[in-house]
């Protein structure tokens, strides 16, 4: 093997479709943040389905944000929009929510006071959270307290006393979904947004799209945004009511989702007598794969240029930006490069730049639309293209032609 060239990392077996609300950061630190909401559960009244949101400069490092789930610290310096229990206990919610909302901004402690002013509220939380970076696709986290935390979740999640020994050791705790589709091995170390963090334990959460939960010591250093989740009891209330005047407190730009009351996550389905057949094309698992397979989007471009350029730009998916210039995902694409070539490589529904499924074959169209089959030299402008530097030109080709010595 080349002494230039890396090794390919795996890719998980499947992607998490949410159920329900998944939000994404697109960036983490003081700008750059994104939050998005897929709503098949359908969101409370209208809004759009992408709000921008900046870090607030006095919380920016996930310190003392607005409502963090021990309660400390409100972004404009106040006590803070309550935690699990709301500030002094007057919020307390002791059992799972009915709504769940994302805001543009932090949810200070006057934001909560409204929400739990609405009729049929019975508790408010507000907890801090966002996805960050964990391989191909970003892991939707919410930073909580583990002893506040634990009634709102189903009664057998919250019998089990390992999962919460786990979260307050600053271990991660998945969904069941999430352990399941994305193949997280549990008392395994995985990296999520750079560092290495165990993953201690798997269980129903209660809360269709949420991947994982954190507590906030970890919250903090993992970038999770201050103050921007909110679940709201509302036992005895129409949950979509309480969720249009969740809205109406937030702004017509939140992001709500009414639960309706359901607690706990489907079961998977039950094992069919027989296997079913294998696909004809199996899912790529590895970068490998990826990279081989969408190469053929393009016929007559080698899947090593495609390898190249995710080395160079990401190192395969390890470090998938925002760079300096805005570009994005494993293959460092612009929004506004994005919009004209974005693709649904892996048949979701969604184009997300930060999907390699997607964004591979997208590099590959991108080339061919710009002549990478063209010999050697429409390679090049073609590569040119990708990234206006002859020296880049250059180093990219030569890791092309590594890669396809070593991986003949």
């Amino acid at each position: 093997m080349g002494s230039n060239v890396k090794r390919f990392p795996s890719l998980p077996r499947a992607f998490l479709a949410f159920s329900a609300l998944a939000f994404l950061v697109a960036g983490v630190g003081a700008t750059g943040v994104y939050l998005v909401l897929d709503g098949s559960a359908a969101p409370v009244g209208p809004g759009p389905r992408m709000a921008g949101a900046e870090a607030p400069a006095d919380g920016g490092d996930g310190t003392g944000g607005a409502g963090s789930a021990d309660g400390a610290g409100g972004a404009d310096g106040t006590d803070g929009a309550g935690g699990a229990d709301g500030a002094g206990g007057e919020w307390a919610l002791k059992s799972p929510p009915q709504v769940f909302a994302i805001s543009q901004t932090p949810v200070d402690r006057a934001l909560a006071g409204r929400i739990a002013g609405l009729d049929g509220v019975d508790g408010v939380v507000v907890l801090d959270g966002g996805a960050v970076a964990a391989g191909p696709r970003p892991l939707s986290l919410l930073a909580v307290d583990p002893a506040r935390f634990r009634p709102l979740t189903p009664p057998g999640t919250a019998a089990e006393d390992g999962l919460w020994r786990a979260l307050e050791r600053g271990e991660l705790i998945v969904s069941s979904a999430a352990q399941r589709d994305l193949g997280l091995r549990l008392g395994a170390d995985h990296t999520v947004a750079g560092r290495r963090v165990r993953v201690g334990g798997s269980a129903p959460l209660g809360l269709p799209g949420v991947d994982g939960i954190v507590n906030p010591a970890l919250g903090t250093r993992l970038g999770l945004l201050p103050g921007v989740a909110v679940l709201v009891g509302a036992q005895k209330a129409d949950s979509a009511k309480v969720g249009r005047g969740v809205r109406g407190v937030l702004g017509r730009n939140a992001q709500v989702v009414a639960l309706g009351g359901e607690t706990a996550e489907p079961a998977p389905p039950a094992p069919s007598p027989t296997p079913p057949p294998e696909p004809e094309r199996p899912r790529p698992l590895t970068y490998l794969e990826l990279y081989k397979s969408s190469a053929h989007t393009c016929p007559g471009l080698h899947w090593s240029v495609l390898a190249a350029i995710g080395q160079v730009e990401s190192d395969h998916g390890r470090n998938s930006g925002p760079s300096s210039a805005g570009a994005l995902g494993p293959m460092q694409f612009l929004p506004s490069t994005w919009r004209s070539y974005g693709v649904d490589g892996d048949g979701d529904g969604r184009k997300d730049v930060h999907n390699a499924y997607d964004a591979v074959p997208a590099a590959a169209i991108y080339l061919c639309k710009h002549g990478a089959t063209r010999g050697r030299e429409g390679l090049a402008k073609a590569v040119w293209h990708y990234n206006h530097s002859d020296a880049y030109v250059r180093k990219v080709l030569a890791l092309a032609d590594a890669y396809a010595r070593s991986y003949p």
